[in-house]
């Protein structure tokens, strides 16, 4: 456990108080392309301003899915897997997508849309950013390190109530597992390409996905890590790409993989054997003169 569990507060370290980090904090400013200047993670007049967590070993978790749109480098990326190298396309933000009943399947994070000489659409893809939830509380310690930033780069919160965790099993079942199941399949009937931007730590949680030919391949699982740099910030960077199919996958993340059926047996005939012990050997009820000497 780390003893600072914030890694990135308004888009600096903690440990960072050149002139630029604290404006930014000062500020309460997103870095990396908000729909407005300011951050607005939870609440618009007091935001949380953590974008990334330390994990285990002290490993930053990004926390914020605006944290992945530093210098736009994830919707490069995508485009790299929708289209060809020569295509006009531009992104568009939360778009709604609706199924045949015209309900709403909620909010694709970024669309790629590629266009011809004449402004028309001639594809699209979908581009999902799944970044990790939090575990515990992590308000209290945004808001002891904000009172003094410059004396706080080295607290001690390891001690403290609900210390705050990256929960990888919530992100996994809570978020990415229904968008798959909503949006992707939606985008799948369509035959549309699809793209999920998530850090390292969160992917290498989930099981190992069949992997395809990037030309065989409905979904771009493009994989991200953050590296410090000698300007005491951190740049996120590419590190993998894994291609699949999108019901391999889906199927891959969504059943769980069995285990031995002698342990479930062997647990059963452990609580059969109490049933059955408890039924022949009934505790034994008080007498009366038992209960007049109590």
């Amino acid at each position: 456990m780390a003893k600072h569990p914030l890694n990135e507060i308004f888009g600096f370290p903690a440990d960072n108080h050149s002139d630029r980090a604290r404006r930014y904090r000062q500020k309460r400013l997103c870095p990396f392309n908000n729909k407005v200047p300011n951050c607005t993670k939870d609440k618009a007049n007091d935001p949380l301003g953590v974008c990334s967590i330390q994990g285990a070993d002290n490993q930053p978790v990004i926390t914020c899915p605006i944290r992945f749109r530093q210098d736009w480098i994830v919707t490069d990326d995508a485009a790299a897997f929708f289209f060809p190298a020569d295509t006009t396309w531009t992104s568009l933000t939360e778009v709604r997508i609706n199924d045949v009943n015209g309900k709403s399947a909620g909010n694709i994070d970024i669309v790629l849309v590629a266009y011809d000489n004449n402004g028309q659409i001639v594809d699209f893809g979908a581009l999902e950013i799944q970044s990790v939830y939090i575990s515990g509380n992590i308000r209290r310690p945004f808001s002891a390190y904000m009172q003094d930033p410059a004396n706080q780069t080295d607290m001690d919160w390891s001690s403290q109530r609900h210390y705050p965790r990256p929960d990888y099993l919530s992100s996994s079942r809570k978020r990415l597992v229904p968008q798959l199941i909503y949006k992707g399949g939606i985008l799948q009937a369509w035959g549309k390409k699809q793209a999920v931007a998530m850090h390292r730590g969160f992917f290498e949680t989930l099981p190992s996905l069949p992997q395809t030919e990037p030309e065989d391949a409905d979904i771009a699982w493009l994989i991200y890590d953050l590296i410090l740099t000698d300007q005491n910030i951190y740049e996120l960077r590419l590190y993998d790409t894994i291609y699949t199919q999108f019901t391999p996958a889906l199927n891959r993340i969504t059943l769980p993989e069995a285990g031995p059926i002698a342990d479930f047996t062997t647990m059963l005939q452990s609580k059969l054997d109490q049933h059955l012990d408890d039924k022949q050997n009934p505790p034994d009820a008080p007498s009366l003169d038992d209960i007049l000497r109590d």
